[in-house]
Parts: structure tokens; C-alpha cells; sequence
């Protein structure tokens, strides 16, 4: 039997494109929510604190990530409350695996995301797609020239969210990879 590949999924840009003026246009729902991460950059008194951080989500995106032949990762500065905040929102289930980070938005000596080194680690060799809209092109080079299965590295840009070509991108790389291609 063999192993379905990572999805390692971030939720800033790819699920909450927080920088699209029309997200509401097309299906989005916006909440407003209290992260640990967002609420320890912020006084506890202050309108923001008070009103909470707008996320915006796509009912749909769960149905459709559990649809692709992936084991889902929780890739976010969200951790676990991705599974208790974002996850009923669109339909995903509460006990996705979470990425622990060592150390948040640490500064990289090669210019790599601050997520790069410790993913890798994560993945322990396994097949991969990482979903981030911080992904750059040293990401890309390092993780081919270190990581012995294949990866899939899909940036997703924060005005647009994970958008239907994302989606099929993901479908058609896990298809190759099963029939044993990169």
C-alpha cells in the first residue's frame, strides 16, 4: 500500500486571501476571530483586539482539499487553532496534524522562507505540496537539491486564495506521483 502524499497547508493567503478587496464576490464568508499569534501583537484592550482579526473563507475549500488524494497538514502560524478556528468554517475535521514551529518568523542566513527548514524536517522525506503564499524561488532550489522525494512547492497569492487551477494543479501532481512520475 502507498502512503498518500503531504498536503502542507498554509491558511494566510491560500484560505484567507486577506489582501482581495472582492473576496465576498466570489464565496468567500468573512468571521472575525482572536488568534494567539495575532492577539500577542496587539494590546488586549485595543479596538483591533476588541474586534478581532477579519478571515475570510470559502465554505467550499474543505470539500475540495478532502477530495484530493493528500494526507492534510496544518503549515501555519495558526497551529492548532487552525483545527478549532478555521476548520468548521469550511468543512474540515478538528485533528488535522499541525506543524509545531520552532520559532516564528525566524530570519533565514539564505534567504529562505522561516518555514523552509523546519517543513523539510516535518516531511521526513515523504512526498509533499506545500500551499503558502510566502514560497520564493530559493525555497524552490533548496528543497530540490535536499529533499529525496518529489515537492511540489504551489504559491498561492494572497489577493486570489487557492483558486479552482490550484486545485487541479494539486489533483494532477498527485496523479503523476502515483504512477510514478515527479
Amino acid at each position: 500500500m502507498s502512503v498518500r502524499p503531504l498536503l502542507l497547508l498554509d491558511v494566510d493567503g491560500p484560505l484567507n486571501p486577506f489582501r482581495s478587496p472582492l473576496a465576498g464576490l466570489r464565496g468567500y464568508t468573512s468571521h472575525r476571530m482572536r488568534p494567539a499569534i495575532w492577539m500577542s501583537r496587539r494590546s488586549p484592550d485595543s479596538r483591533s483586539a476588541q474586534r478581532g482579526l477579519r478571515v475570510r473563507l470559502h465554505p467550499a475549500h474543505g470539500a475540495r482539499l478532502l477530495a484530493l488524494p493528500y494526507e492534510l497538514v496544518w503549515a501555519t502560524t495558526w497551529m492548532h487553532e487552525a483545527n478549532t478556528m478555521i476548520a468548521p468554517h469550511i468543512g474540515l475535521p478538528a485533528d488535522l496534524p499541525v506543524i509545531e514551529w520552532p520559532e516564528l518568523f525566524a530570519r533565514d542566513p539564505d534567504g529562505l522562507s522561516w518555514k523552509t527548514r523546519p517543513l523539510l524536517d516535518w516531511a521526513a522525506g515523504r512526498p509533499f505540496a506545500w500551499v503558502d503564499d510566502m514560497i520564493n524561488s530559493r525555497d524552490r532550489a533548496w528543497i530540490a537539491a535536499r529533499h529525496p522525494a518529489p515537492a511540489l512547492l504551489l504559491r498561492i497569492h494572497p489577493r486570489r486564495g487557492l483558486r479552482p487551477r490550484d486545485f487541479s494543479a494539486l489533483a494532477d501532481w498527485a496523479a503523476r506521483l502515483s504512477r510514478g512520475g515527479r
